[in-house]
């Protein structure tokens, strides 16, 4: 009977020491999410300050963090960058950028449209869209992967003065960027692109779908010194590919650009369905069709997938033993 009534008032303790346990753990995770919310509202309003003092404007339009106990969002209804000296200014709708308690180690943002652009040399843009979503899982010094998925996009011409040109529509859009060793790798694919009539001065191009794999070389420490240049860097191809209904044409192999900024590739292109092929460029370039069709006519004679190398040396190029002329230096 005594060591029954003694078990009881052990059994109170323990439980109340676990209450105690989970409350000063609860504490300590509420003040590391407010000290958290805070730091992100100083560190972004020292941003933006820091712009200023360089003559640019930025504003993220009521900026707020949010989410407690399980979520930390930072959210604004809208983004704006403006560089007078470079004449380049953007603007976009609102963002979120949120991680939670459940997945502490992912960042999830959604951007929403439009983004309005203005840059030297280029029309003005308005691109817009149904979603946009970047996932990102987090790590040092780089995130493991990167994740930007799209639909719904569309762009045209943003003049001031006059109508609106149309440029585009694409149903989806999917790319992956991700470290392994001292490389970067890329996936991607997207899906109905149609490119307007008017985008192209007239000419008329079918609905287009697009895969590629790539491998940049070096690339962790390309990202992180932040190179304003080609020149020096490497990329290896696995497949980058261009297709419209049964027509295919893909390409592999290693490009490099020296110093100099001139190119060096062994490329090797391949073609399915060459007939097809040349029924999509005899539409877009119907000046040129007979061409098209006899050079397209010859190849379907090598059989549904014939490849062609590409070779790149020092700028010249050639396919096969035919000379394709120079490409000027890369900046």
């Amino acid at each position: 009977m005594t060591s029954r009534h003694q078990a009881q008032p052990r059994k109170r303790r323990g439980l109340l020491w676990l209450f105690l346990f989970l409350a000063v753990l609860f504490g300590l995770y509420s003040a590391g999410w407010f000290y958290a919310a805070d730091r992100i509202r100083d560190e972004s309003r020292q941003a933006i300050a820091d712009l200023s003092r360089k003559g640019i404007r930025s504003d993220c339009a009521r900026l707020r963090v949010e989410g407690y106990p399980l979520r930390l969002a930072v959210l604004c209804n809208g983004i704006a960058y403006q560089d007078d000296a470079k004449g380049i200014a953007a603007t976009t709708g609102a963002l979120e950028a949120s991680t939670s308690i459940f997945r502490p180690l992912v960042a999830d943002v959604n951007l929403r449209g439009p983004v309005r652009t203005l840059a030297p040399g280029l029309a003005p843009l308005w691109l817009d869209w149904d979603s946009l979503d970047v996932s990102t899982k987090l790590f040092w010094p780089l995130p493991r992967q990167v994740t930007l998925t799209a639909n719904g996009v569309s762009g045209q011409t943003d003049p001031e003065d006059d109508e609106p040109t149309q440029l585009f529509n694409l149903s989806d859009i999917a790319l992956d960027f991700w470290p392994e060793g001292e490389d970067i790798l890329y996936r991607g694919s997207f899906a109905e692109l149609d490119i307007t009539a008017d985008a192209l001065q007239g000419r008329n191009v079918p609905s287009l779908d697009g895969f590629g794999e790539a491998r940049l070389k070096n690339g962790v420490a390309v990202v992180q010194s932040k190179p304003k240049s080609l020149r020096g860097q490497a990329l290896d191809i696995t497949n980058m590919e261009l297709s419209s209904g049964e027509a295919r044409i893909s390409v592999s192999g290693p490009v490099s650009v020296d110093d100099a900024g001139l190119v060096d590739a062994d490329l090797m292109i391949r073609l399915t369905n060459p007939q097809a092929v040349a029924e999509v460029l005899a539409t877009a370039v119907p000046e040129e069709a007979k061409k098209i069709r006899q050079g397209f006519g010859a190849l379907a004679m090598m059989g549904k997938q014939p490849a062609m190398p590409l070779k790149i040396v020092k700028g010249n190029a050639m396919m096969g033993f035919i000379p394709l002329g120079a490409i000027k230096p890369l900046p």
